[in-house]
């Protein structure tokens, strides 16, 4: 289980709800990165375990099948890039599938593929002024 802390800068006042470091869930994994332009801490995704639907599609399913020109989430995703920290949080694993596999993502902002990003641990500096970062104790949440 991955767990999300507050994270607040004493000097200027940011604050942040991000898991400070490489974080995993069941089905995902997770990165706290910082956006040098938007100078902002972020919990990107890495890699989401997917249902594997190569293999799955000799067994009729709506999930698999779709509509015509709908691209299923990995095709997007592979397009796209990653999904967001929540939409992967809030996304419904599908039942019945016997059979998944694992997408993996570059560390990359979410607001621009083009912004230059890097890895960031706690303890680690306020992307705003560079004072230290104060981690509250308790889990802000823990997710799967």
């Amino acid at each position: 289980m991955g767990r999300s802390y507050w994270f607040e800068c004493s000097k200027c006042g940011y604050r942040v709800k991000v898991s400070g470091r490489a974080d995993r869930g069941v089905n995902v994994f997770v990165q706290t990165i910082h956006c040098r332009e938007c100078r902002e801490l972020l919990d990107v995704v890495t890699r989401i375990r997917i249902p594997d639907e190569v293999r799955e599609r000799a067994r009729p399913s709506a999930y698999a099948t779709g509509s015509p020109g709908r691209k299923l989430p990995a095709q997007s995703w592979a397009a796209n890039g990653p999904p967001s920290f929540q939409a992967a949080l809030g996304r419904l694993t599908r039942t019945g599938s016997t059979r998944f596999r694992w997408l993996d993502f570059r560390l990359r902002c979410p607001v621009s593929p083009s912004h230059s990003v890097q890895g960031w641990s706690d303890p680690g500096k306020c992307p705003k002024c560079g004072v230290f970062l104060e981690k509250n104790g308790v889990p802000y949440r823990i997710w799967e």
